[in-house]
């Protein structure tokens, strides 16, 4: 039987906080509010836009978070378009990438708070599109930790929640598949600390990316012996 491996994109593929901490300076410096801290930013790394400005600016009117959003995503796409930026992934995401997709017993999914345009383009740099069965982006679902990604990729892959394990460097994605009767693996790479995946549900957490295929066999290995 096939198992569902689900991953996250921003900070557990790739490194992409001095982009998102560059645009979201931008957004608030272009409207004169205050910039929030590089560790309020990360915090909400993987919601959607309007989740992410209602954390970072709760006292700002909804028309006003609407700018934000477009101030975001206009300095976003500013940074694409620029020849010297770069997103690059973690060290040792892109053999793990490999390794896993290479196997008969695994398929990859991604569920992300990136546009679907995001990851059009990270899969055209990577050449990693016919790696992933199933991609869930913010364009079409709720935004992180409701369960929606985690439960229509299972269905497009056919795939039963006992048999999928999502893998991400946030709360929002160890929440999202505990919802979604999924495993969850944290990443220690990431965005969030180790100590708040564990809390928000995470069945184990991986020290380093090279780690990540024995330690999703690891996982489905304990839910096998425990059913």
């Amino acid at each position: 039987m096939k198992k569902l491996v689900i991953l996250d994109c921003d900070g557990t593929l790739v490194d992409s906080q001095n982009g998102i901490c560059e645009a979201m300076t931008h957004a608030f410096s272009g409207l004169g509010l205050p910039v929030p801290s590089r560790a309020a930013t990360l915090a909400i790394v993987g919601l959607s836009l309007p989740e992410a400005f209602a954390a970072l600016a709760p006292d700002c009117t909804p028309a006003k978070r609407r700018k934000l959003s477009d101030r975001y995503k206009s300095a976003f796409l500013e940074q694409k378009r620029d020849p010297a930026h770069h997103e690059p992934l973690f060290e040792g995401v892109g053999a793990a990438i490999e390794a896993l997709s290479g196997r008969k017993d695994v398929v990859l999914g991604i569920a992300t708070g990136k546009s679907r345009r995001g990851i059009d383009r990270l899969f055209a740099r990577e050449g990693w599109a016919e790696h992933f069965l199933t991609v869930q982006t913010a364009d079409e679902h709720p935004s992180k930790p409701h369960p929606a990604m985690v439960l229509a990729a299972m269905a497009e892959a056919g795939v039963a929640p006992e048999r999928t394990v999502m893998v991400g460097d946030t709360t929002f994605d160890m929440e999202m598949a505990r919802a979604a009767g999924s495993g969850a693996l944290g990443v220690a790479w990431g965005y969030h600390p180790v100590e708040e995946l564990r809390a928000a549900g995470a069945h184990a957490v991986v020290e380093a990316c090279k780690h990540l295929p024995g330690d999703i066999d690891a996982y489905f290995s304990r839910r096998e012996q425990a059913a």
